[in-house]
């Protein structure tokens, strides 16, 4: 039982390929539910592990990674389409590689990471998931609410998704990259000490 939320979370991972290429052939209203499905699951899966005490540490790697799978995948056939200008999916997806590369490699080098997101970074995401809603919301056949969610797009919520991407890239960068000095720094202040590597004598 307590793998359900990791099954579901699998599943929501399964489900990129079929929403990006529905989006790719222009078949939105599927797309669109397939990508409500994917946020509901989303929701879901959260709720059983905080609620049964379900969360595993496959678990916590695995969500982050499939919310970014989603958006990367569904920001890159927007821009080829020409709903999103390339500057701002640049931002995105350099902003969120730049992330997971940097996670990985501290990892490999000192320890595991334990991100704990900012209010910058949660406002990002959130602004990612509402632009992308309203992206795909202004391409329905929906004349009465299609209109407004495109005036919103463009300009308001590329220039919003802009500033918090630089800003919160840059805050994981500056946050992670002073903790990855220091603990070089320990690290070679600790091999050079005297006695550092001589076995304690019983």
């Amino acid at each position: 039982m307590r793998h359900i939320p990791n099954i579901i979370t699998a599943i929501r991972i399964l489900l990129v390929l079929p929403t990006s290429w529905l989006l790719w052939q222009t078949a939105y209203l599927d797309a669109f539910i397939l990508m409500a499905i994917a946020g509901i699951s989303d929701a879901f899966d959260g709720f059983l592990a905080r609620r049964f005490q379900w969360q595993s540490k496959l678990g916590a790697a695995m969500d982050p990674l499939a919310d970014k799978l989603l958006v990367a995948a569904l920001f890159i056939v927007f821009t080829l389409q020409g709903h999103i200008p390339l500057w701002v999916a640049i931002i995105v997806l350099v902003r969120d590689t730049t992330i997971v590369v940097g996670a990985g490699v501290y990892k490999l080098l000192y320890e595991e990471v334990e991100i704990a997101p900012t209010f910058v970074s949660k406002a990002n995401t959130a602004m990612q998931i509402v632009m992308l809603l309203l992206m795909m919301i202004s391409l329905l056949p929906w004349p009465m609410v299609a209109p407004i969610a495109g005036q919103l797009v463009d300009p308001y919520c590329f220039y919003i998704l802009a500033v918090l991407g630089v800003s919160s890239g840059l805050d994981y960068v500056f946050t992670w990259g002073s903790k990855a000095y220091r603990q070089g720094k320990q690290r070679k202040l600790y091999k050079h000490a005297p006695g550092a590597f001589r076995k304690p004598q019983s």
